[in-house]
């Protein structure tokens, strides 16, 4: 999904959340990048986000089926959200990153079905522009 013009990959396994979490954000104003697989490209140190043609503006809704939605594509990703189980996840945890063709990104553990999580991934979106949400929090950039 691009939250304000940024993409963040969610990763986890199947049935972890991913598509659940995508739909909330979208429902709060994000734009659905692709759902299930995404292309992946390296350009001049920036990560770009697209759909696989096949799969442009499909996301499978479970309970629904497959749903069509507006989409976007070739959008830079910011950040990476790894889907975990609320009781794996650390109070504190260290600054991650993860490496997609070459490029690292923050990452982020946190728990798909929980309620603060797409304002959690907001809030990581804000601090990845030095921006303040509405609390006056800003991220530590490391």
């Amino acid at each position: 999904v691009a939250i304000d013009g940024t993409a963040v990959l969610l990763c986890g396994p199947s049935a972890s959340g991913k598509s659940d979490l995508a739909l909330r954000l979208i429902d709060q104003g994000a734009c659905l990048v692709a759902d299930d697989q995404v292309e992946l490209e390296a350009r001049a140190g920036t990560l770009h986000a697209a759909p696989p043609e096949v799969l442009c503006g499909l996301l499978e809704v479970r309970g629904m089926g497959i749903v069509r939605l507006p989409h976007c594509a070739g959008t830079a990703v910011g950040a990476v959200v790894e889907l975990a189980p609320e009781a794996e996840l650390e109070r504190l945890p260290e600054a991650a990153s993860r490496d997609f063709e070459g490029v690292a990104l923050p990452l982020y553990r946190l728990a798909a079905f929980a309620a603060s999580t797409p304002a959690k991934i907001r809030l990581a979106v804000a601090g990845l522009a030095g921006a303040t949400d509405n609390s006056g929090l800003t991220r530590e950039k490391s």
